[in-house]
């Protein structure tokens, strides 16, 4: 039986994973874990750990003898740029944390298979940006990219060196209607939602035409969890695996809301982020993870934008009826 600990699960990704891994595995498999004192999301297991301590990890690890590990915990693109050193210490120094707790673990028998993600920011200026291949120039001009794209190196190195069982996806930018914008350079595609439905004019901090990956939770989550599950045997990438979901600009975006909602109106104002979104991809060739694991994504567009205005309604609904009962 897998016994799996998710780090950074009061983040956008882990909290949605925590949830998926409970229906999998059964909550009482799977321990959350934050640096916060409680869980956001209602976890029936949670734990406060830091993961820049090294002894914190190795104690709750043990404790509940965890087979599985997602390292989750990071400072993101935009909110890095504001602390490169802090951002670099906890997305460096927490994965290598992870990686030589697997490495000990394994020494000792107890095999600890390791998921982190990594992400399009490890792509730069110079990579080709029109289906960017497994393989490509990777450049990254932040501090988040240059940490993933480290951190991918390390990975391989630590599964070729000391046989651990790591795994990672690179994600594109993720939106979902359960956590707010978290400082990502693709949040506006999170924002732009909230502030439709609140009949907001969107500020967009993006130039119209400025095409990104995206990737809706439902499938990030399918694919994290199918990577995990896939035999080991079958993975022929253990630094970092493409996965595509679909691709969009701004304008396009705000063309598919005004279809649900035609009073909505965006105007553009970029800022730093424009040059950091702009060294980025605009389309991901995934064909290596759909050969070795079967990836293929299900979400589109259309189905996107009507889930989104949808669910974020009901979670505004909810938030007034709050309001008026206090």
């Amino acid at each position: 039986m897998e016994r799996i600990l998710v780090i950074g699960a009061n983040g956008q990704i882990g909290s949605e994973l925590v949830e998926a891994l409970a229906n999998q595995h059964g909550a009482d498999n799977v321990v959350a874990a934050d640096i916060r004192p409680e869980s956001l999301y209602g976890a029936k297991i949670y734990e406060v750990i830091d993961v820049l301590n090294p002894e914190s990890l190795a104690q709750v690890v043990a404790q509940y003898d965890i087979t599985q590990v997602y390292q989750l915990a990071a400072m993101l693109s935009a909110t890095g740029e504001q602390a490169p050193l802090k951002a670099w210490t906890l997305n460096m120094d927490g994965l290598l944390n992870i990686l030589e707790l697997a490495r000990t673990r394994n020494e000792a028998g107890k095999p600890l298979k390791v998921f982190w993600p990594s992400s399009i920011a490890a792509f730069g200026p110079n990579t080709p940006p029109i289906n960017t291949p497994q393989y490509a120039v990777m450049d990254p001009s932040t501090i988040y990219g240059i940490s993933k794209l480290a951190g991918e190196r390390l990975c391989e190195y630590y599964f070729q060196k000391y046989s651990v069982d790591v795994r990672s996806i690179r994600y594109p930018g993720i939106i979902s209607y359960k956590s707010p914008p978290g400082g990502g350079t693709t949040d506006y595609a999170i924002a732009i939602f909230h502030s439709a439905l609140r009949g907001e004019i969107y500020e967009c901090f993006l130039e119209s035409e400025t095409s990104l990956p995206m990737i809706y939770m439902p499938d990030a989550i399918r694919a994290t969890i199918s990577l995990m599950d896939a035999p080991a045997a079958k993975l022929s990438i253990r630094s970092s695996y493409n996965v595509a979901g679909l691709s969009f600009n701004p304008r396009e975006l705000a063309f598919a809301i005004k279809q649900n909602l035609p009073a909505f109106d965006i105007h553009y104002a970029p800022d730093s982020r424009q040059a950091i979104a702009a060294s980025w991809p605009q389309s991901l060739d995934d064909n290596v993870a759909t050969t070795d694991w079967g990836w293929q994504a299900q979400v589109g567009l259309q189905q996107l934008v009507e889930d989104m205005l949808k669910n974020i309604r009901v979670d505004q609904t909810a938030l007034k009826e709050l309001d008026q009962a206090a």
